[in-house]
């Protein structure tokens, strides 16, 4: 019997712009993560975009960015910026963290 291999898990970070703070936009976030298995945080920046650091596997990221860039319905997504970081293990769960 064939062992199944686990895909290798990467982090990202994401810089989301435009209309994207006081409309759920972390709120979003966090859903979204919880639902694809995600590790890592959501928060508010003090220049009006969001950062967001995820660990997954590359395909779950490539949906999440998918809808990082789609955004809550009352939000207005200008841009989303992605940087390859390293895998911080102490993120166990995906959370809120407070802003800036």
């Amino acid at each position: 019997m064939a062992k199944e291999k686990t895909p290798a898990k990467v982090a990202k970070r994401y810089v989301i712009s435009g209309r994207v703070q006081g409309v759920g936009y972390r709120f979003f976030a966090e859903h979204w993560a919880n639902q694809l298995g995600l590790c890592g945080y959501v928060k508010n920046l003090w220049d009006g975009n969001v950062e967001v650091y995820a660990i997954g596997d590359a395909l779950t990221l490539e949906e999440f960015k998918r809808q990082l860039a789609e955004g809550p319905r009352s939000a207005r997504v200008t841009g989303v910026e992605e940087s390859d970081e390293p895998v911080d293990k102490r993120y166990n769960r995906f959370m809120i963290e407070g802003s800036w």
